[in-house]
């Protein structure tokens, strides 16, 4: 195909970095001196030595590559999802693209003007007001006068901030500039767009907001990628994704494919339990997580469970030290990341306590028919709010609930939505 053909046509695209040394302390005063005097000259072969590259030492234990021999295609008027664990190269492509730096090999074709939301707020200044910081960060992100002109009262309303635009921007909450902040670069007119991260911005109503702007980009028929660790995001903007696993292209094509070629590499076990040793365990000075099990009605170990069927997850853990006002809590999660519910071992505890050392299983009760027929992960974390997070939450286990009752009289995904509670009818003839 000519280039004409393609939006964005991205050939062996690598990119390395080599990683800083940590400066020696000096034990002497002579030392010291010598160091301060000898200071510029190795702070210019420092910064000389992390973006200078000896071809002979490509793979040395310094360098990391965070792109490695990446080739894609994308047509215009495609929307891809790009998904990968955090350091996989994600932004790096992004920025590649946008041209804040530079590929260390390779070739990137583009055919149209591009557009970049990679942070929020790039461009912004405290002293400003948020009239005039429309105009700044909206020249900057690629806007002519003329664009803000006739986009500027739209923007303003999507932010939300009509009130406070005549206000300095250093005066506002950070929720504020970030909702202005976006709504400027979300009103962009570029023939190819980047964004990365950009919807976790904002409150659960700014976010389902931002989230229909960008379906509405994608609507338009603009070539866009999109970076994001919302699965959910992801399918609903996407119909193609590529994956990125450390900084190399391992999957591209129909975005549920590669979504579940993504979930499936995660660290989540599948066994129905999970054990540590000491060493091993999750931990900090005062916890050990040493095991977690999903536990049928009849004591099974298991992590297949029938809709009608109810069971436990027990967490076995210890303390070591006394812990003010401790907390246990649990998610179920979608395989898309959506959280369904949360609770805590402490919801129903009014008052602050203290729990003493000592071994502990908290066992958690799953009422039968609530949670649809779906795979689910648990996601377990421990803390003591106001004081210090004891280990932070994951996800651990992943649990599959399933429908094989006799005379089902309904198709394979009748019932949408992650749960499906059982709830009292009642019909009653009018007369």
């Amino acid at each position: 195909m000519r280039m004409s053909d393609y939006a964005i046509k991205i050939e062996n695209l690598s990119k390395r970095y080599r990683i800083g040394y940590e400066q020696q302390t000096r034990d002497t005063f002579a030392e010291v001196i010598s160091d301060w005097i000898s200071r510029p000259i190795k702070n210019y072969r420092r910064l000389r030595s992390l973006t200078q590259f000896d071809e002979t030492n490509g793979e040395a234990e310094d360098i990391i590559w965070a792109l490695k021999n990446v080739s894609v295609a994308i047509k215009p008027g495609e929307v891809i999802g790009v998904i990968g664990k955090n350091g996989a190269g994600k932004s790096t492509l992004l920025k590649i693209l946008s041209r804040i730096t530079y590929p260390t090999s390779g070739k990137v074709e583009l055919n149209g003007r591009v557009s970049s939301l990679l942070e929020v707020g790039t461009g912004f200044h405290p002293e400003l007001t948020g009239r005039e910081n429309v105009y700044l960060n909206g020249t900057i992100l690629g806007m002519t006068k003329d664009e803000i002109d006739r986009k500027y009262d739209e923007i303003v309303d999507f932010s939300g901030v009509s009130k406070f635009i005549d206000t300095p921007v250093k005066f506002y909450s950070s929720g504020m500039g970030v909702r202005l902040a976006f709504s400027v670069a979300a009103h962009l007119e570029p023939e190819i767009l980047l964004i990365d991260e950009v919807l976790s911005v904002g409150d659960a109503a700014f976010q389902k907001k931002s989230l229909g702007k960008m379906e509405e980009v994608s609507q338009e028929g603009r070539t866009v990628l999109f970076v994001s660790h919302n699965m959910g995001a992801i399918r609903s903007l996407c119909s193609r994704g590529i994956l990125l696993e450390e900084g190399r292209l391992v999957k591209d094509g129909e975005v549920d494919k590669v979504i579940n070629c993504y979930l499936s590499s995660k660290d989540i076990s599948t066994a129905g339990r999970l054990g540590w040793s000491e060493a091993d365990a999750p931990q900090d000075k005062e916890l050990i997580l040493f095991g977690i099990e999903l536990v049928s009605n009849t004591g099974e170990v298991k992590t297949t469970f029938q809709i009608d069927e109810g069971f436990e997850i027990r967490i076995h853990y210890q303390l070591r030290e006394e812990v003010r006002n401790l907390r246990l809590y649990l998610r179920f999660k979608t395989t898309m990341g959506e959280t369904v519910f949360a609770t805590y071992e402490d919801a129903q505890i009014q008052q602050g306590f203290n729990r003493k050392p000592g071994h502990y299983t908290a066992s958690c009760k799953i009422p039968p028919n609530i949670l649809n027929n779906l795979t689910y992960r648990i996601y377990i974390g421990f803390d003591s709010p106001g004081h210090k997070v004891l280990i932070p939450g994951r996800e651990y286990l992943e649990v599959d609930i399933i429908d094989t009752s006799d005379g089902y009289r309904y198709a394979k995904g009748a019932f949408d939505g992650p749960i499906r509670p059982v709830v009292s009818w009642q019909v009653d003839e009018r007369k």
